[in-house]
């Protein structure tokens, strides 16, 4: 170990000051530590909300495209699927297929072909035979 020798002159100290003031060149202050530290934790602050902020909208997206998944098992028209409502795909399900119950039951078949044979009066039987003829 050195030999502690004391500081006698001004000169003596003005030499050790400067040479701590060397050796810690670049360090933070306590003033800018605690500036710099404000500065991070407002950061953090800021990353955390971004951070929720999107987490919000991916589960949202996960949950629409889950609900639109489900609705085309179902049979149920992509316009309802956001009528479906649970928070797992359980519950999804199980809404989906009470819902398919009341769609399927509302949708009546288109007929395939005219319906109202022979009901046609001189004039309109050309027209009509004139389009049956064009859809062929």
């Amino acid at each position: 170990m050195a030999d502690f020798k004391p500081i006698e002159t001004q000169e003596a100290f003005d030499a050790a000051v400067a040479d701590v003031k060397k050796q810690y060149e670049g360090w933070l202050s306590p003033e800018d530590y605690s500036a710099k530290t404000a500065d991070l934790a407002k950061q953090l602050e800021a990353n955390k909300t971004t951070i929720a902020d999107l987490t919000a909208k991916a589960k949202a997206y996960e949950s629409g495209a889950l609900k639109m998944r489900i609705a085309h098992e179902n049979g149920i028209p992509y316009e309802l699927a956001g009528k479906l409502s649970g928070d797992t795909e359980e519950e999804l399900k199980k809404d989906a297929e009470t819902l398919a119950i009341f769609v399927k039951n509302q949708q009546q078949p288109q007929p395939l072909a005219n319906t109202e044979h022979g009901h046609t009066n001189g004039k309109d039987a050309a027209y009509k035979s004139l389009l049956a003829d064009l859809k062929k």
